[in-house]
């Protein structure tokens, strides 16, 4: 069963091969939402972060040829819309020695993807700070940590404020606001750079500003964005109630189911 659903390098994964991601949890990824039709919506961002990453990681470089055509695999009869995650990590990788794994090998499992957009979000803000949050790696541990607290608070996930006060990011997304006027703010933060948060700088006026706790909840709406999850309006951040049809959250919708995917 397992190797039906997880491939390393094209190939079914073992337990074996799978136990250093276990015991050592070292390695990066990135989640890609796959298409009715087999495409996807920033492919070429999605391969640049895995360059990216393998560098900064592993200090290798990547053949994302060679991950295209192990997707392409892994997808083969596979129901869709559904999001493939590639996992980039070294089996050799050891506790006491991680320089010496630099020979990064793919591993690719899939998933059924949830319709766009997925229900509003309540979110309770929680002081947290991702290591290397420019790497999307899967040390996930305090994220996941956070997003239980709020769960167990009653919310949905945790949005993060850094130890300067300022708003950052989701536990798996990034966030955004409406300002007053109807202009989109990212927070100037040290955030993963997401893909789709790419995409949407490219549809829509924007402007990049830092945002306080209390400025974010003062903000006309505010919206979560992943590839899994595309834009989905934020309903609360702790008692602070947002609206989850406003026309600028329409439009961001919109535009980017608009975006034409691209091909493996």
């Amino acid at each position: 069963m397992l190797g039906d659903m997880v491939t390393l390098d094209g190939k079914p994964a073992s337990v074996d091969d799978l136990l250093p991601l276990a015991l050592t949890n070292v390695g990066h990824f990135t989640s890609m939402r796959v298409d009715t039709d087999g495409s996807i919506r920033g492919l070429s961002l999605h391969m640049d972060r895995l360059t990216r990453d393998c560098k900064i990681v592993w200090n290798a470089s990547l053949d994302t040829a060679r991950v295209r055509e192990y997707v392409r695999l892994a997808l083969e009869g596979q129901a869709r819309p559904c999001v493939v995650r590639v996992t980039i990590y070294d089996p050799k990788v050891e506790l006491g020695h991680p320089a010496d794994a630099n020979e990064p090998h793919v591993l690719v499992s899939v998933r059924d993807a949830g319709a766009l957009p997925p229900a509003p979000l309540r979110a309770q803000s929680l002081v947290y700070e991702r290591d290397l949050p420019h790497v999307k790696h899967i040390g996930l541990f305090g994220a996941l940590h956070a997003r239980g607290a709020a769960q167990r608070a009653a919310f949905d996930d945790a949005l993060f404020v850094d130890r300067n006060g300022f708003v950052s990011e989701g536990g798996t997304w990034n966030v955004a606001f409406i300002d007053q006027e109807g202009t989109v703010v990212w927070p100037d933060a040290r955030v993963l750079p997401g893909v789709t948060m790419a995409l949407l700088q490219q549809q829509a006026e924007h402007r990049t500003a830092t945002v306080t706790l209390e400025q974010a909840k003062g903000m006309a709406a505010a919206f979560a964005t992943n590839t899994s999850i595309g834009v989905r309006p934020l309903a609360a951040i702790d008692d602070a109630e947002f609206p989850v049809d406003h026309p600028a959250l329409r439009y961001l919708q919109e535009a980017y189911l608009s975006i034409a995917g691209e091909n493996l």
